[in-house]
């Protein structure tokens, strides 16, 4: 009764204490008034991490955490509902490289701030773990200048989006490789704009960033007042900064004098072409630019040239996939088709059949445009159309070589088809790329290129069908137990099964997802599909079904049984089709 009582006492004196603050014009409340009125905590735990705080000098929320009372996103929603600010999840916001850079890297680790955003002209909205450090405020509006619009973020959370954010503001820059301007004399402004350092510096950190977050698109796309800048990551757009009105002249000459195009030209599309170098590594940008009604629109596709090489198990295949496909390649002639959409991964998979295939009794060649991976022992030839080397005129070449194992980056004409074709019937075994939907589709592709169905149906050994679809961030995906609606749209029932679903985390920018994963339809031509050449492309994916195929969809489903994807995600990439 005694110790109740002297509790009891404690609390009215605590009450007491900050009631009299509140008198005196404290215009917050406590922190762990606050707490204690929103049922977050208890009293005696209250008690016990005040004592604990006047003990050791630690700020009472720091305690709370620490004892394991709080988590760190209840102490950010506490500070930020006790200042009055909004608290934001991080996760689901991108912090404008261009503002970003207003301040130091030195700056924003030390005092826990990260510029997210302008506001308006004069005002900036800043990420801040602590609200309550005065001098972290008073530090940063000296070094911005501008007025501050706060808002509350996790500690945890803001450490991990300055880590990303400076590692690509002030890591390595891009380095032009192939730059050569050559301006008019009556372009003076633009061209000057176009070197100016605010300009370099803004081009450069967009750039960077979006490469380091791995962009195969970026977009510049002019608006009325300002222009967004999105990328495509894992093959979905993204915002990812805003370039001011005043800078938007500059940034687009600066583009086009990378590409080597005509900075005076504003009324035409251009396209252009830079090579680059970031962490080391060399890359090549196609640049379109296209007038708007804003303005020009700028479109930069990353080709990234990478080194080496890796084998069928590196694809993720399913263990049935790998083996028909295996047998496709090893097969000493004939064709072999990778289809999908441009960014599908296509050439990524015909690049594995040519590590199992670069033996030393065989003579392997390419022809690409661009080239995209370096293979040793290898003869790739890159595709010129300016200086007269198109893929068919190539192709040509190339077959009086003696070739043993051909790889035709793509079959875009009726002369190249017919050419990749023949060289597959006499005796070559020819790899190669076509823009269909699915496998059975690639058949009447050709046909319509003006192929024969009878060369089809003796020359293609096997046709591989693909999509990339995005994997599920491991640091925050969370398990469920679907439900039926959701599983009938597959055509499937309960069956107890838990599968995972995308939340979003300051590690995979909010998205939920990190990085790209393969599905495969793997359709070798024998049997009845040869005997179905002349048929319609329904009739042969049917008959291909029947025959064991497992198809996008159905290939998609395993990696979500397997906890790599999501239906959603499958659906996305897949479209509405069941089978």
């Amino acid at each position: 009764m005694c110790a109740s009582a002297d509790k009891a006492d404690a609390v009215e004196e605590l009450s007491h204490v900050l009631q009299l603050q509140v008198a005196q014009g404290v215009r917050r409340r406590p922190l762990g008034t606050l707490l204690l009125d929103d049922g977050v905590i208890t009293t005696r735990q209250l008690e016990e991490a005040l004592a604990e705080a006047e003990q050791s000098g630690e700020r009472l929320g720091e305690v709370l955490v620490r004892t394991g009372v709080l988590t760190r996103r209840m102490l950010a929603i506490a500070l930020a509902d006790q200042a009055g600010l909004e608290f934001v999840e991080l996760g689901s916001v991108e912090a404008d490289p261009a503002v970003a850079g207003l301040i130091s890297e030195r700056l924003a680790r030390r005092a826990q701030v990260l510029p997210l955003r302008l506001a308006d002209d004069s005002t900036v909205v800043v990420a801040v773990a602590d609200p309550t450090d005065v001098l972290a405020s008073d530090d940063l509006r000296l070094s911005l200048g501008l007025q501050l619009e706060l808002v509350v973020a996790e500690r945890d959370e803001l450490s991990i989006m300055i880590e990303r954010t400076y590692s690509h503001t002030t890591g390595p820059r891009l380095e032009i490789l192939e730059l050569e301007p050559g301006a008019e004399a009556d372009v003076e402004d633009l061209e000057d704009a176009s070197t100016s350092a605010p300009a370099i510096q803004l081009v450069h950190s967009i750039l960077s960033s979006a490469i380091e977050d791995g962009a195969s698109d970026i977009h510049f796309e002019p608006q009325a007042e300002e222009a967004v800048v999105r990328a495509r990551i894992d093959g979905v757009m993204r915002k990812i900064a805003v370039v001011p009105r005043s800078l938007q002249a500059a940034v687009t000459s600066r583009l086009k004098v990378m590409g080597e195009l005509d900075i005076a030209e504003k009324r035409v599309p251009q396209d252009g072409r830079v090579t680059v170098r970031y962490r080391g590594a060399p890359l090549d940008m196609r640049i379109a630019i296209m007038p708007t009604t804003y303005g020009e629109q700028v479109v930069l596709r990353v080709l990234q040239r990478r080194a080496g090489s890796f084998g069928l198990e590196d694809l993720g295949m399913s263990a049935e996939n790998s083996a028909t496909f295996e047998r496709a390649i090893k097969q000493p002639y004939g064709a072999v088709i990778a289809c999908g959409p441009t960014g599908s991964g296509k050439t990524t998979t015909l690049y594995a059949a040519l590590g199992v295939l670069n033996q030393p009794d065989r003579v392997l060649m390419t022809i690409e445009d661009p080239v995209e991976y370096q293979m040793p022992d290898v003869a790739q030839i890159e595709v010129n159309v300016r200086a007269g080397l198109s893929f068919a005129r190539g192709l040509r070449t190339i077959l009086r070589s003696d070739p043993d194992v051909l790889l035709v980056g793509e079959i875009r004409d009726d002369e190249t088809a017919h050419i990749a074709i023949q060289a597959a019937m006499t005796g070559h075994l020819v790899l190669t790329t076509l823009h269909t939907h699915n496998a059975a589709s690639s058949i009447e592709r050709l046909k319509d290129m003006g192929v024969e169905p009878s060369l089809l149906a003796s020359t293609v050994n096997c046709i591989v069908a693909q999509r990339l679809a995005r994997r599920l961030c491991l640091e925050c995906r969370e398990e469920y137990e679907p439900g039926y609606e959701e599983l009938s749209q597959f055509g499937l029932e309960p069956d107890g099964r838990s599968l995972f679903r995308s939340r979003g985390c300051p590690h995979c920018a909010g998205t939920g997802y990190r990085g790209r994963v393969a599905l495969y339809e793997v359709m070798p031509v024998h049997g009845q599909i040869r005997r179905l050449i002349n048929s319609s492309t329904d009739e042969i994916f049917a008959a291909a079904v029947d025959e064991g195929m497992t198809t996008l969809r159905h290939d998609g489903l395993r990696l979500v049984y397997e906890g790599i994807s999501t239906l959603d995600e499958i659906r996305r990439v897949t479209g509405d089709r069941i089978i």
